[in-house]
């Protein structure tokens, strides 16, 4: 009887272990990324009653006509100014150029910033902070629109992968302050790439 106790303890143990050791999903390493980091409890955006269903991120299907190659035109005379967040928190921020790129036949331009005070900090003085709406929001994407993180090229080309656009944290957990998207960044076409919006549980 004790053996018996001892083989079924041990299965629940292995059972246990199997359901930890679940593969991360995710269709490209930057989406196994992002889930990995959701499922992380030291890292997640996620409240706890999310966390405890997370299984991983809803993406669109990865599309390759949306990684984009635009013209930089830099602005190198831009004045800060005060960003709006979905708090009361403001953020110092300064256009730091103008992308021009096509995307699905489309001409499309976006203003790309710099964050005052994060380009202070160690590993993020050359990070760019590409905000975007587009005709997703809403309906398949999160209705405040997306965020693509970048850094200073050194020439006056950017790779733009929309594919990788990703939530404000504030989609996930309101306790979050996060940059509203200046209007002047909408996309007048939809971009079917990257995260779409979050189902709560």
């Amino acid at each position: 009887m004790k053996q018996f106790f001892v083989a079924c303890f041990c299965l629940m143990i292995c059972v246990s272990c199997s359901q930890d050791k679940q593969p991360i999903k995710g269709e490209t390493a930057y989406q196994k990324e992002q889930n990995a980091m959701f499922k992380d409890v030291t890292k997640s955006p996620l409240k706890e009653k999310d966390l405890k269903h997370f299984t991983g991120l809803d993406f669109f299907k990865v599309d390759s006509s949306y990684i984009v190659t635009a013209t930089l035109q830099r602005t190198p005379n831009s004045k800060w100014f005060t960003m709006k967040t979905t708090t009361e928190r403001v953020t110092k921020e300064r256009i730091y150029g103008v992308l021009h790129f096509e995307l699905k036949g489309v001409k499309c331009k976006l203003n790309i910033y710099q964050g005052k005070d994060l380009m202070k900090s160690e590993g993020y003085e050359d990070y760019l902070f590409l905000p975007f709406l587009d005709e997703t929001n809403g309906i398949e994407t999160y209705g405040g629109g997306r965020y693509i993180d970048t850094r200073i090229p050194e020439g006056n080309t950017m790779v733009i992968n929309f594919n990788e656009a990703y939530n404000p944290y504030c989609a996930y957990n309101e306790k979050y302050s996060c940059p509203v998207v200046p209007r002047e960044n909408y996309l007048k076409l939809r971009v079917e790439a990257g995260v779409k919006a979050f189902k709560n549980h």
